[in-house]
């Protein structure tokens, strides 16, 4: 069974473990943070800190069970999250960042954690989920622009970009304006 053909038959079960070959797709853990921010500042870069999404996550805990990684061995290759947000007026996911390492790209790894985290998403009873990121790879999931047209995000971004996902139908199709942050505040620790 292909990694892709694996993901599409995983039932949203707690927790998501797939495996195919080296590569594991399981929940994120504790453990994981210093490889999936190495991960990411290689994807990226340092501007990814700069980028309009990033002001919807800062301070803000992930969405609860949406935090998936890959793993071959013991190398962290690919992460994918979801954030709390709302979107115009009715609740939704914001989606990102998907990555997936260099010298595991290729492998089907970004489309199968995008099929689990949606998967995931929709039997939490999510029913929206936005992202910006490039549309000809994001429409093979059922995302588009005319989803997002009447919402904005807080700073720039390009238009052609922004692009949205109804899990649900209808669930964001009359909402407008602009999108914030709804989810957990991260927990700062004191010190004693």
């Amino acid at each position: 069974m292909t990694l892709m053909a694996a993901a599409r038959a995983c039932a949203p079960v707690f927790p998501l473990v797939v495996r195919h070959a080296d590569v594991t797709m399981r929940d994120q853990r504790g453990s994981d943070v210093e490889a999936r921010e190495r991960l990411l500042d290689l994807s990226f870069g340092a501007e990814r800190f700069a980028k309009t999404c990033e002001r919807l996550r800062e301070g803000r805990e992930a969405a609860h069970g949406l935090s998936l990684c890959a793993v071959a061995g013991e190398t962290f290759v690919g992460t994918l999250r979801f954030w709390h947000v709302n979107a115009g007026g009715a609740p939704a996911l914001l989606l990102g960042p998907l990555a997936v390492a260099q010298n595991a790209q290729r492998l089907g790894l970004g489309g199968a954690l995008m099929r689990m985290g949606l998967a995931r998403a929709k039997a939490l009873g999510h029913k929206a989920v936005i992202l910006v990121g490039d549309e000809p790879y994001y429409s093979r999931f059922g995302f588009t622009r005319a989803h997002a047209e009447r919402l904005d995000l807080p700073g720039w971004h390009d238009p052609a970009r922004f692009l949205g996902l109804e899990l649900e139908a209808g669930s964001i199709a009359g909402a407008g304006g602009m999108v914030v942050a709804t989810g957990a505040r991260k927990r700062i620790a004191r010190a004693a």
